[in-house]
């Protein structure tokens, strides 16, 4: 069971890529893919080195067909013969034969349990008697097992990867599109690895949405200890996009999990050159590792209301963003200095309201404002503080904490305010010194990503004083738009592209964010391929997905409105395709 308050590593079994130990207790293994065909052997080779040359210990190439896994042979050859021994992976989708092929050349194999047998994905609702869907499972097994010998045979890793994007029909009809799907598609696979007794798997669940990534991690690390499995687990979060928001997104969602000892393998997947993954990844990786190794324990007790794999919000309100100061406040809700006063200051003046901290409780009983707030950190949280938010019952809390696990102690006061029947909202307040604004966005997205999911936090108060107010209000923002709570801006889910990529994928984001940016709450998917393209974007309001080289499609939601349309002219047509939508909304 998940230490809430106290950070524990999952206990994990160790697999082996080549000569590299994942899991049981080895670091956190950071990882790229390259972004060149596959058939393109110095491309490929030069691209590898810029990733492992930036900190990578794995790096993933795409696999599409026979010729591709047969040149793995080359690429990695050329790279032994320049002293570079990084365990290569090879990505495969639909075809199981690839996978048998690959898995005779490098340290691990990919393989995707939503297409590895199945049929791609249709969205088609398909019905099952029982002993039909066995017979499924049976057809699954037998293909399944002659990979494992193989890999067996050849001392080849093998990673059970699942992607939400792209679940069979066969799944999608007896599970639905749901956390619960994600899992039994996993745990279909893992239970033939065991009956096999082959325990060289590491394990991936990914999706756009951070939301339904975490609970699904969470969940199948349930599933697993339910059935005795300690796989080690890779974390991602997929088409995570580029720049601010993509680092934010995937910081959220790893760090979520990461914060709870969950994960032995990460990939940050930007919509940028590969290799710019890993520093960010290094800087992710490094914080936890800095901020919950050995740090003091937090004597705390989990409230009875709470699910950690199926989570509840304590109130279903927008959260708030807090601003200290006027400049660059921006869209913030409230300001820290004019709308919240400290409450020896405040007059009363309409449109304001007291803030109290433990030396001026006693005037939280005399003052009567619309709204009070009160700052309270976990180890103020007695008797007194306890009596006044139970005689004020629309106080909100400001809470915060000095503690290396930040997230712990947090956690550790709202779930004592549970505990004693205490329903007040909590708006999170952190404070960083971080004076490089990266560094900064990715430490409190993964301080923050948990309290989020948990759904114990009402708000946001973010404040560094090393950085102008404006970035860290938007940072707020974008923290919980990646949390999928609070939509401000055009989401955009976008791959980090990869050797199917069928355009120039990084041009093409920058011209539809350029035209589509103002569109508040608009999801646009930018998909290089099909193969988690309509369902990744299932979300998606629009979606522009590669569909044959120098082809695109567009669609409208789950629907293909217009096919193969050429690539230099398909995003003008999407731009056409949302205007006419919003004229006709209008009108």
């Amino acid at each position: 069971m998940t230490d809430l308050f106290n950070y524990t590593p999952r206990k994990s079994h160790t697999i082996r890529l080549g000569e590299l130990a994942l899991g049981g207790g080895a670091p956190l293994r950071l990882q790229s893919m390259t972004t060149c065909p596959t058939t393109d052997t110095e491309g490929c080779v030069e691209q590898c080195i810029r990733i492992i040359e930036a900190g990578a210990d794995i790096v993933r190439l795409t696999t599409q067909g026979t010729r591709e896994a047969e040149n793995l042979r080359n690429i990695r050859d050329a790279l032994r013969q320049r002293g570079y021994t990084t365990p290569l992976v090879a990505d495969v989708h639909f075809n199981p034969n690839v996978a048998d092929v690959a898995a005779a050349i490098v340290e691990k194999v990919r393989i995707n349990p939503g297409n590895y047998i199945d049929p791609a994905r249709t969205f088609k609702a398909l019905e099952y008697t029982d002993e039909e869907y066995a017979a499924e499972l049976q057809r699954l097994e037998a293909r399944f097992t002659r990979l494992l010998d193989i890999c067996r045979q050849h001392g080849t890793a093998l990673r059970i990867g699942v992607n939400h994007g792209s679940l069979s029909d066969r799944i999608m009809s007896r599970y639905g599109d749901t956390p619960d799907g994600i899992v039994e598609s996993c745990m279909e696979f893992l239970r033939v690895c065991r009956k096999q007794d082959f325990t060289n798997v590491a394990i991936s669940i990914k999706a756009s949405n951070t939301v339904v990534m975490v609970q699904s991690v969470r969940l199948l690390v349930e599933a697993m200890e339910r059935e005795g499995m300690t796989f080690p687990l890779h974390l991602g979060v997929t088409e995570a996009g580029e720049g601010e928001d993509g680092r934010i997104k995937s910081a959220v969602g790893i760090g979520a999990l990461l914060t709870d000892g969950i994960g032995d393998t990460i990939r940050v997947s930007l919509s940028e050159a590969p290799e710019a993954e890993i520093p960010v990844a290094y800087k992710l990786a490094s914080y936890i590792a800095q901020t919950r190794s050995g740090h003091p324990h937090i004597p705390a007790v989990q409230a009875p209301q709470f699910c950690y794999s199926r989570p509840q919000r304590r109130h279903q309100c927008v959260p708030e963003v807090i601003s200290y100061g006027t400049e660059g406040a921006g869209m913030a809700d409230l300001v820290y200095g004019r709308d919240i006063i400290p409450a020896t200051k405040w007059n009363g003046t309409p449109g304001t309201y007291p803030v109290y901290n433990r030396d001026c409780l006693i005037l939280a009983a005399m003052q009567r404002a619309e709204r009070q707030f009160m700052f309270l950190t976990y180890m103020d949280l007695n008797d007194e503080s306890k009596a006044l938010l139970r005689m004020i019952p629309e106080m909100t809390v400001i809470a915060q904490s000095g503690h290396r696990n930040f997230t712990g102690e947090i956690r550790a006061l709202v779930h004592e305010l549970w505990r004693e029947g205490l329903d007040n909202r909590v708006i999170v307040c952190l404070n960083s010194q971080m004076d490089n604004r990266e560094d900064f966005q990715l430490a409190a997205a993964a301080d923050l990503g948990a309290l989020l999911f948990d759904g114990i936090c009402d708000g946001l108060f973010l404040h560094n004083s090393k950085l102008p107010n404006a970035v860290v209000t938007d940072t707020a923002f974008a923290i919980l738009q990646a949390a999928r709570l609070r939509m401000t801006k055009t989401e955009y889910i976008s791959c980090p592209g990869c050797g199917r990529t069928l355009y120039d994928l990084p041009g093409t984001i920058a011209r539809i964010k350029a035209a589509t940016s103002h569109l508040t709450g608009l999801k646009i998917g930018i998909m290089g391929c099909i193969v988690n393209g309509p369902g990744e974007m299932a979300d998606a309001d629009y979606g522009y997905v590669g569909a044959a080289r120098g082809k695109v499609s567009l669609y409208r939601g789950k629907t293909c409105v217009e096919k193969n349309i050429p690539a230099e002219d398909a995003v003008e047509r999407l731009l056409r395709l949302i205007e006419d939508d919003r004229k006709g909304t209008q009108a």
